[in-house]
């Protein structure tokens, strides 16, 4: 049986890579590319893959948002994350909203191919060091970073700010008012014990999440 991959990364060169480690598996099949978010649901929407192969900050809706968008329109297809991150927290947030299994890229070869024939075949697969952490990290750790507290749609509006959106574009792509946007901001804001934009962005920068948003 093939498992027909789309491969989701805005960076032609890194869909590239994956094509040729992808090609040394029979089993395996690229059968369409996306560089955006709205390239992905167009691809699942119109059938054909089996699994989605996504880079979660790409340009247009990212995120936990896209995972679920494409779970919406293509239950069928399974979603496994090939992130920067090795954040518990992103990877948390990813599982959550319906991916079947996370990966990073710093994974060797084999790795991610074991992990797309699991997936392929209705399995799940979490990258072992992330594994580890999520089994043995104990609840409320006090190392748990202060995003971790951050609502879903309050990690949503973060992702955004700190890529230098305004209110309103946030309110259009999250179909919200930016009056609601600017709540979320608020409470966020609150949790992070920051100030502005600028603090949001070093905070983002310091913790590693500006891949993610």
């Amino acid at each position: 049986m093939t498992v027909r991959v789309l491969v989701a990364d805005d960076h032609a060169v890194v869909r590239h890579g994956l094509r040729q480690v992808l090609a040394t598996a029979p089993e395996l099949s690229v059968v369409a590319e996306a560089k955006d978010a709205w390239e992905v649901v167009e691809r699942v929407r119109g059938g054909g893959v089996d699994v989605l192969l996504l880079d979660m900050s790409m340009p247009g809706p990212g995120g936990v948002d896209l995972i679920r968008r494409v779970k919406g329109e293509a239950p069928r297809v399974q979603v496994l994350v090939l992130s920067m991150h090795d954040d518990v927290q992103i990877a948390t947030r990813a599982i959550k909203a319906g991916a079947h299994g996370y990966l990073t890229k710093d994974s060797e070869p084999e790795i991610l191919l074991q992990a797309i024939r699991r997936v392929g075949t209705g399995g799940h697969f979490i990258d072992p060091a992330l594994a580890a952490r999520l089994i043995f990290q104990p609840a409320g750790d006090l190392d748990e970073p202060p995003h971790a507290q951050l609502s879903n749609r309050e990690h949503q509006v973060f992702m955004a700010l700190v890529k230098g959106r305004g209110l309103v574009d946030i309110a259009q792509e999250l179909n919200l008012s930016p009056k609601t946007v600017s709540t979320h901001k608020f409470r966020l804001m609150q949790k992070l014990g920051l100030d502005n934009v600028s603090e949001l962005v070093r905070y983002a920068m310091r913790h590693g999440l500006l891949e993610a948003a």
